[in-house]
């Protein structure tokens, strides 16, 4: 970490077609190698799956799943006297974004199926309605700080 100044917050640019800072925010994770025109085809053609498949907008059920998936609470390891805690602490609500996205991505990328588009429709569509492997990973999360809840006087 440098020592010098802190790094300024980056201000996020909405993408081109839906208006959006969470779909820009989407296309940076799942961006390979610079090619954000790939990684913006592959999230426009989940969305539009996504608009077949249900009658609601897209957006609002990417929305929906990213703060399905936001956890509240995480765990950082803290070293006291030797030893090492998992300390709970409370998420803020950028962090959590970032996290929902990730694991969303993440999970979406495991997935089996025919192309990422496909992959990335089914994870948010899962991730709206409460199942899928991102929410498995928030409540892990979750399950992890109550676990360790004894040691929250060590938060810092």
């Amino acid at each position: 970490m440098s020592r010098r100044n802190t790094s300024k917050k980056r201000v996020v640019q909405a993408d081109p077609i839906y208006k959006s800072k969470l779909v820009s925010m989407l296309t940076v994770r799942i961006l390979k190698s610079g090619k954000k025109s790939i990684a913006q085809r592959i999230i426009y053609k989940s969305l539009e799956l996504i608009k077949d498949r249900s009658d609601a907008d897209p957006l609002h059920i990417l929305e929906k799943a990213v703060r399905n998936a936001t956890p509240l609470v995480e765990v950082k390891a803290r070293r006291v006297g030797g030893s090492t805690y998992q300390v709970p602490i409370e998420v803020r609500a950028y962090r959590g974004t970032n996290l929902a996205l990730r694991w969303i991505t993440r999970f979406a990328k495991e997935r089996s199926g025919k192309n990422m588009a496909m992959k990335l429709a089914n994870e948010i569509m899962d991730a709206s309605t409460e199942t899928g492997s991102s929410i498995r990973k928030r409540e892990e999360t979750h399950r992890m700080a109550e676990a360790n809840k004894a040691f929250a006087h060590y938060r810092y």
